[in-house]
C-alpha cells in the first residue's frame, strides 16, 4: 500500500472527513515521526511497532564494478521493530494462507 492508497482507504472509512483533511492528517503524522527520528527520539505505536534510529559505523566497502576498496562513512538509518499484536496478526494470516493452500481447515494444528 502506498500513501495515496492509505489516504483513499481512510477516506472511504471516514466519510465525515474530506480528502484534503485526511491528506493533512496523514502528512502530519508522517512528518512528526520523521522529525522525532531526526532528533534521535524513539516513536512507539503500541500494538504496531516502534521506530528508532540506529548508527551504522564507518567501514570499508567494495565497489561492485571494479572491486576496489571504498570508504563508507558512518551513517544513521531508521529501524522498525514490529509490535507483539502486529506480529501475531501477521502469523495468523500466514497460517491461514498456508492452511488454505494445503486444503486443511484454519487452526486445525
Amino acid at each position: 500500500m502506498i500513501k495515496s492508497e492509505l489516504i483513499n482507504r481512510l477516506a472511504e472509512n471516514n466519510q465525515h472527513l474530506t480528502q484534503r483533511d485526511i491528506e493533512r492528517i496523514v502528512g502530519t503524522i508522517f512528518d512528526e515521526i520523521a522529525n522525532a527520528l531526526a532528533r534521535g527520539d524513539r516513536v512507539e505505536l503500541r500494538g504496531f511497532g516502534a521506530f528508532s534510529v540506529k548508527c551504522r559505523p564507518a567501514r570499508t566497502g567494495r565497489n561492485p564494478r571494479t572491486g576496489s576498496a571504498v570508504d563508507v562513512a558512518e551513517k544513521y538509518v531508521p529501524f522498525f521493530k514490529t509490535g507483539k499484536e502486529l506480529r501475531q496478526k501477521l502469523n495468523l494470516a500466514a497460517k491461514a494462507a498456508a492452511a488454505a493452500a494445503s486444503g486443511a481447515a484454519p487452526g486445525a494444528d
